[in-house]
């Protein structure tokens, strides 16, 4: 019995070796293709992955993709490998290897700076036939040229180029109709009624700084004044926060604040009230257009949005959804303003009181933390977005401005300092944060828009955040505004100014420009070089009375 299984395992063994052989024409056991593996990637000598924010790489880096076998050079072909730019075509490159074949070094003398590209490869194979496993994809973003991108001029030379084309903006680019100021650059007929209020100032520094003449000032107010007194919806003498510029009706800026902003109003009117002040001929023109304005001032119910005489200002309603946002503006903000304006209403004005526990019993009015070595009197931690400091300061002179409450040239200085100082120290390791790129304040930022500040940093600069600073930080402003124009000019400089914003860290520029952006931007340079929105705006007689009411003192009430 054993000897008959011993014979039958013996067959069984005979005829393995016969399948094993049958096949493999005399060369032994066909080999196994394993996969082809990435084990790692570096640009020159660093290593890199996919999830890495891979910025500041120069143009002349190598890409490194090194492999568990060697690449088949075979299959490496055009379509293997693609190197791409961002939002544009394919760019050509070189290849060559190391490592016995298992490292390609890919390398491209049409790499730009400041430029987004990936790497992804496609049917590689190894020299035993084995696929690759799984796509590569390499994305990588070159760094900055520091070379200067305009001729240099002088300083004051160039405050005027950035004032000049930043006025193109709110000339040029007004709405043809109303002669608004439209939101945004692709906002068709939607104008801004605080962006105009921005687009009114404008105007006397474009006559002043010889960009137009007093007549062309002139007739451009007469068309505005006469569209928002005579046609622009208003709702208790206030205005939306978006028009329609051709038609003056409402356009929704959310489904329920479809009517009165009672802060947009207030630049409006500060607006307003600024160029009233410097048309001051005898001639019926101008005589005709400060009555048409008064008008306009005279015919806002301030005092309507206490909601029932409540020690508040409450910033919308509407006629279908009334008190529906029921948002009550209280201080530290940017809103300064319409306190003041609404103080200094002689047909609607409010009290002191309202403006006290209002304004001022704002959970985040008083701060007294010290930051960076800066004590802030005011606001939230570390200040909070830099337009805190510039919308109602446009008009408002904070030298030798105070109150009970505070210092505001302190409060304006050292919010800023703050704001440059946080940007300088980088605690997020941002790329490109500097002495000279800084400023965290609202602005557009990639796929949408925030309020940036040292609380809330996305790594998304401003320009309008330093340059509408230079009244308060003249000189860390003049380092950000020549950087921005003498280096990054090629990306930020456009036809209405610099850019909304961008950000080197995820190397991104905005395409877009705002009113309420561009506006401080050419304003406060005018305000730094001369006073003469600060001079004209607080010479008004009511604003005076109206600033004392509330407990301000400064040499020019």
């Amino acid at each position: 019995m054993q000897k008959q299984i011993n014979i039958a395992a013996l067959f069984i063994l005979l005829a393995f070796y016969a399948s094993c052989k049958k096949g493999d024409d005399g060369g032994g056991t066909v080999p196994v293709a394993t996969p082809l593996l990435l084990t790692g990637m570096r640009i020159n000598n660093i290593v890199v992955t996919s999830s890495t924010i891979n910025n500041n790489v120069a143009p002349t880096a190598a890409l490194r993709l090194r492999f568990n076998n060697k690449v088949n050079r075979a299959t490496v072909l055009p379509g293997s490998i693609i190197l791409t730019e961002t939002g544009a075509s394919t760019v050509a490159y070189n290849v060559s290897y190391e490592n016995f074949d298992s490292t390609i070094v890919v390398t491209s003398s049409s790499l730009k700076y400041l430029t987004k590209y990936a790497l992804t490869t496609g049917p590689i194979k190894s020299v035993n036939g084995g696929a690759l496993a799984s796509t590569v994809n390499l994305p990588f973003s070159t760094g900055m040229d520091s070379s200067r991108k305009f001729p240099a001029i002088t300083d004051d030379a160039l405050l005027t180029k950035i004032q000049e084309q930043t006025f193109k903006y709110f000339w040029d680019f007004a709405h043809p109709t109303s002669g608004l100021s439209r939101e945004r650059n692709t906002s068709g007929d939607v104008v801004t009624s605080g962006g105009s209020g921005f687009g009114i100032m404008a105007i006397p520094v474009g006559i002043n700084r010889n960009f137009i003449t007093r007549a062309q000032g002139l007739q451009r107010m007469q068309t505005i004044v006469a569209f928002l007194k005579n046609t622009a919806v208003k709702v208790k003498g206030a205005f939306p926060h978006w028009l329609n510029g051709a038609t003056g009706a409402i356009v929704p800026f959310s489904a329920t604040d479809n009517g009165a902003d009672l802060v947009e109003t207030s630049y409006l009117i500060m607006g307003l009230l600024t160029v009233r002040q410097y048309f001051n001929g005898a001639d019926a023109a101008e005589t005709a257009l400060r009555s048409d304005i008064n008008s306009i001032y005279n015919n806002v119910e301030w005092d309507w949005f206490r909601q029932g005489n409540q020690q508040a200002l409450y910033w919308h309603y509407s006629i279908n959804n009334g008190w529906a946002m029921n948002m009550q503006i209280r201080g530290w903000n940017e809103c300064l303003i319409t306190y003041v304006m609404a103080a200094s209403s002689t047909t609607h004005g409010i009290p002191p009181s309202v403006y006290t526990a209002g304004w001022k019993g704002g959970s985040q009015f008083i701060n007294g933390n010290t930051y960076y070595g800066l004590t802030l009197p005011l606001g939230p931690p570390q200040g909070g977005p830099l337009f805190f400091s510039h919308y109602s300061f446009l008009g408002i002179n904070p030298n030798s401005l105070t109150d009970a409450a505070a210092n505001y040239t302190t409060q304006t200085k050292n919010h800023t300092l703050i704001n440059y100082n946080y940007c300088k120290a980088n605690p997020m390791n941002y790329y490109g944060y500097s002495d000279s790129v800084w400023g965290l304040t609202a602005s557009d930022i990639q796929n949408g828009y925030t309020a940036s500040s040292p609380t809330n940093d996305v790594s998304v600069i401003a320009p309008t955040a330093a340059l509408s600073s230079m009244p308060f930080t003249p000189n860390e402003s003049m380092a950000a505004l020549k950087f921005y124009y003498y280096v990054l000019g090629d990306k930020l400089f456009k036809e209405y100014g610099f850019v909304d914003a961008f950000s080197l860290h995820n190397t991104w520029f905005a395409s877009s420009f705002l009113a309420i952006d561009q506006g401080p931007i050419l304003l406060m340079i005018e305000n730094h070089r001369t006073g003469l929105l600060w001079s004209l705006f607080t010479s008004c007689p009511e604003v005076k009375t109206g600033m004392l009411s509330l407990g301000f003192s400064a040499p020019y009430l």
